[in-house]
């Protein structure tokens, strides 16, 4: 039996658990058409039954995204359970031995320090790309990743099993410069990195260092953010040359509020910096880019602009 690939999961885990479908093949080849209406029909209504499996036959996702669990809230949530029970079930798929995690890791790891015996379940036939992504979509519709965590889930989407930005994009519900600044994020060193895991930088800043061309000047940049509070325009300035820092405060000063908020609307549409230059009523707009990689995503997104 074999799962068939869905690369189309917008509609988030409703559509995943919805569409997963087994294929199947008469032995005899003479099954009549009620018959395997019927088989699918037991096998749906199996797929949604909540079924109590014994804790130490279950182990966590070996694709999980997520790395660091707040050990705090995994008491809070294990003092709930105890408590209330676990509302919701925890979606599992079988393997040679026992089950595998697919969503609900930290149900499964508070349940563990409640020392329950059993946990509901979901059970589901999933593929390992569909594994993957339904860990993935779980996590980031919950908010859990941090934003390493979550470039890093988006990367072996691309990486592991060959989606586009455009494919991962829809998948996760996301928007194409939204995940191209997520793998941005995978450009800086890795001690900039960890400083964005353990919150001490915010993406925005880490946006703004990667468009520092110096690896030492990064580093400095980010340990003087994370000390003294640097906004992202001030990153900005501290990073160019102290001329360019002149013009580019003098230009500032000089355009109004309209300018300014449509600057910010196209920044976000492109996922990079975006300068508009007036002349009187005429004027240009200047799109900023870091990379070969980059340049080709802005031209397929003014492809889709047509």
């Amino acid at each position: 039996m074999a799962a068939p690939k869905n690369r189309g999961l917008g509609r988030g885990l409703e559509a995943l658990f919805g569409e997963v479908e087994i294929e199947t093949s008469a032995e005899s080849g003479i099954e009549s058409e009620a018959s395997e209406i019927k088989k699918q029909e037991n096998r749906k209504a199996a797929e949604n039954s909540v079924v109590f499996i014994d804790i130490h036959e279950i182990k966590p996702n070996e694709n999980q995204p997520r790395k660091n669990f707040d050990e705090d809230k995994i008491a809070e949530l294990a003092n709930s359970i105890l408590e209330h029970g676990i509302i919701q079930p925890i979606v599992v798929r079988k393997k040679a031995k026992g089950y595998e995690i697919v969503a609900g890791e930290r149900r499964y790891r508070a349940a563990r320090k409640a020392e329950l015996k059993t946990v509901p379940c979901l059970v589901r036939e999933l593929t390992d790309e569909q594994n993957m992504l339904l860990a993935i979509i779980e996590n980031m519709q919950r908010e859990d990743l941090n934003p390493i965590e979550e470039a890093q889930a988006i990367e072996k989407m691309i990486d592991t099993y060959g989606l586009t930005q455009e494919q991962v994009s829809k998948s996760l519900s996301k928007s194409r410069p939204y995940i191209a600044n997520a793998l941005r994020l995978l450009k800086l060193p890795e001690k900039i990195q960890d400083m964005i895991t353990e919150g001490m930088l915010s993406p925005g800043h880490a946006r703004a260092l990667v468009a520092v061309k110096d690896e030492k000047k990064q580093l400095a940049l980010a340990e003087r953010t994370a000390q003294e509070g640097l906004s992202v325009r001030e990153i900005e300035k501290l990073s160019g040359e102290s001329k360019k820092t002149s013009r580019s405060d003098l230009r500032i000063k000089k355009k109004n509020i309209e300018v300014a908020s449509a600057e910010e609307d196209l920044k976000e549409i492109f996922g990079t910096k975006v300068n508009l230059i007036e002349r009187g009523k005429r004027g240009k707009i200047e799109i900023e880019y870091y990379s070969r990689d980059e340049l080709e995503r802005l031209l397929e997104l003014l492809k889709t602009l047509k």
